[in-house]
């Protein structure tokens, strides 16, 4: 097959998330753009989110403080020229049905396939090209200009946007492409590592299944809600988020219980009431005797008969817990990336790398990762709207 050759004003790399509304944005201005994908369709990782129905946003909004990164301030700027409320207001006029849950998350009624026919159709305009299955692209840098080429199609621009993400769920085709463009011309790249992600955790596999909202303390950040034990250890809403701020070898300090305390249950019962019969009000029966095994104390003993060294240890163990997992799931069972391209050398308002005019980094590429609940989605769709609103 002969090799087609282009000369267009700016090409996207990647067409998830945000490199479709990327495109959308630069688009506006009548700017012509190339946007390519090794994969067969648009928007793989958002057809899998949230359980197949898509976080899209967070209707109390996003701050700074949702999100982690060695910059805490760089989001500032892109995230407040493009609201929650503006991508609400995208999926009202495409009549796509959405629900909020807890914490003002949203997710589509139906499918997460709704979003993705809402991004394509914002492409269909003659001025947007789309490219499926280019694989094996590769980058070089001329003067002024990039060209990007594998063995079907060779396009030169004078702006290329880089929108392929991190590398959570490499089975769907996420690669480093982005963080290896990034560091060819002089970026640093953090560490990446899994994030909003389950922990294995052993001696509880026999609670699988088993969840209630416990406190979760990692590095100084607190977070209450729904843990679930799992065959390798602890996951759940309270476990993914605490991920967020976990690195490997540190402990989390957990407890179990944290709407009363163990002094204020003593202080509700009998003396003749038994120890495990009195926090059994309050949880699950299978873990309060896995609790009482693991502290070889009798669970069995009245109240009045428990000495102080006891109580304390109970105290100790129920509202704080130090674990230590072995590891996370991974990448495979990660839903977001942490880490990535550093943005000490990008600008917040743009997103163009400051060490090479012309390219710019958007999504989950770079080192912001936004806490579950539908911040990472609303990172692409502000990362994307900051970059079209430099370039159109």
């Amino acid at each position: 097959m002969k090799q087609t050759e282009i000369q267009t004003d700016i090409v996207i790399i990647g067409a998830g998330a945000s490199g479709m509304m990327a495109a959308h944005f630069c688009a506006k201005g009548g700017k012509e753009v190339y946007i390519l994908d090794h994969n067969k369709q648009v928007g793989r990782k958002i057809l899998i989110s949230g359980g197949g129905k898509c976080n899209f946003t967070n209707l109390y909004g996003s701050d700074p403080k949702d999100y982690y990164s060695e910059n805490t301030h760089f989001v500032r700027s892109a995230l407040s020229r493009y609201s929650p409320w503006e991508f609400i207001d995208l999926m009202t006029k495409n009549n796509i049905p959405y629900e909020e849950r807890l914490h003002g998350q949203l997710f589509c009624k139906r499918s997460a396939k709704d979003i993705n026919t809402v991004l394509l159709s914002q492409l269909q305009k003659p001025n947007i090209h789309l490219k499926l299955s280019e694989a094996d692209l590769e980058v070089s840098i001329k003067s002024d200009s990039f060209y990007v080429a594998n063995a079907n199609i060779s396009i030169k621009t004078k702006k290329l946007i880089i929108a392929n993400g991190g590398i959570v769920l490499q089975q769907i085709g996420a690669s480093d492409f982005g963080y290896v463009l990034a560091k060819k011309v002089g970026h640093k790249i953090i560490p990446v590592t899994p994030a909003l992600v389950p922990f294995n955790i052993e001696g509880f596999s026999s609670l699988s299944g088993n969840a209630f909202i416990a406190g979760i303390t990692c590095n100084g950040h607190y977070i209450a809600e729904n843990v679930l034990f799992t065959h390798k250890g602890l996951s759940g809403p309270g476990i993914l988020k605490t991920s967020l701020f976990w690195n490997h070898g540190d402990s989390i300090e957990v407890n179990w219980l944290p709407s009363i305390s163990l002094d204020d249950m003593l202080k509700k019962v009998s003396g003749n009431t038994r120890v495990d019969n009195m926090i059994k009000k309050y949880l699950p029966n299978s873990f309060v005797d896995l609790f009482f095994e693991r502290m070889d104390i009798d669970g069995s003993l009245y109240v009045s008969r428990l000495s102080k060294d006891m109580i304390l240890k109970i105290k100790n163990e129920l509202h704080y817990m130090k674990l230590v997992p072995t590891n996370t799931e991974g990448f495979r069972k990660a839903e977001v990336s942490r880490g990535g391209i550093c943005t000490s050398k990008v600008s917040s308002k743009t997103l163009e790398s400051q060490l090479q005019p012309g390219l710019h980094f958007i999504g989950e590429v770079l080192d912001v990762t936004g806490q579950l609940g539908g911040h990472n989605f609303q990172w692409c769709w502000a990362s994307a709207s900051a970059v079209g609103e430099a370039l159109r």
